[in-house]
């Protein structure tokens, strides 16, 4: 661990920063935390230690890789139970700042509201899921003792990255369900799609024949493939016409067999996608010409 990036603990909990501070703690038999609260978040990362947290109420045991978060007027402390290494990531984001990125994107705020209304603080989180987030935090660190050009850009840029990704860590902890559904439901899509290719294909048939709202289709192929549900059939007609093409297929019959009404827009959508004509692509393979 980087000794030169730790800060000697005090037990003040009320911020100097308007916006946020960061801290990494790594001492034996530090000095003991009474029960309080602070007016600002409080996200804790453990390390390691024989340490138990109370929060609003429950006790509870800390293990290697924990995030907890703790949001104002939320009394808790740590309990120490023996004077072995106690190391631990302590970040503090005030409301004001907090407020300032939920005015960007309401992702920023999920795993605030999961926490505020399910009274769960603490999230497990496996080795490389906590290393990523200890390389996060420890570029911010030393992004902060740096002089650096652009120094606070950059921690500005850290912090947002960091809270986003804790964030999504939690969202997805959340939505294991829906994701394995959603990907069963992307996979039956495909499957359809390819079934018909020699068919019209609009996005209402599509959605239609699942029961989907047509918008949601679309945010569903947009995550998956990273482009639209119209590019992804256009992409996969192409692929089998040039498939089709070096079967010896004529270019005639293939732009037919998959859902190309007309020469024109098949040779413009061909062209554009591999550079060549579909003649030239024909020659270029030795294949008979058309």
């Amino acid at each position: 661990m980087r000794k030169n990036l730790k800060t000697e603990f005090t037990k003040r909990q009320y911020m100097f920063s308007e916006d946020f501070e960061l801290y990494y703690y790594s001492d034996y038999n530090p000095a003991k935390v009474e029960l309080h609260s602070h007016n600002y978040y409080e996200f804790y990362l453990f390390l390691e230690g024989d340490i138990d947290i109370f929060i609003d109420k429950n006790k509870y045991k800390l293990q290697r890789g924990d995030m907890i978060l703790v949001p104002p007027k939320v009394q808790h402390y740590p309990i120490i139970n023996s004077k072995s290494l106690y190391s631990r990531f302590v970040f503090w984001i005030s409301e004001e700042y907090f407020n300032k990125l939920l005015g960007i994107s309401e992702d920023y705020g999920y795993l605030i509201d999961f926490v505020k209304e399910k009274k769960k603080y603490i999230f497990h989180n496996d080795i490389i899921t906590f290393n990523t987030i200890q390389s996060k935090i420890f570029q911010i660190i030393e992004e902060m003792n740096s002089k650096r050009f652009g120094r606070d850009t950059k921690i500005s840029i850290c912090v947002n990255d960091l809270l986003l990704y804790l964030n999504r860590i939690v969202y997805e902890q959340n939505n294991l369900y829906l994701q394995k559904g959603e990907i069963d439901l992307y996979q039956n899509i495909i499957n359809y799609i390819e079934e018909h290719l020699d068919e019209e294909l609009p996005l209402e048939r599509v959605a239609n024949e699942f029961y989907l709202n047509k918008y949601y289709v679309c945010h569903l192929f947009k995550n998956n493939t990273g482009i639209s549900i119209h590019k992804y059939i256009i992409k996969k007609r192409l692929e089998e016409c040039k498939n089709a093409i070096l079967s010896n297929i004529s270019i005639g019959e293939a732009y037919l067999m998959f859902g190309f009404k007309d020469y024109s827009s098949f040779y413009r959508a061909f062209k554009k996608e591999y550079g060549v004509s579909p003649n030239q692509f024909k020659n270029i393979y030795n294949i008979n010409n058309f």
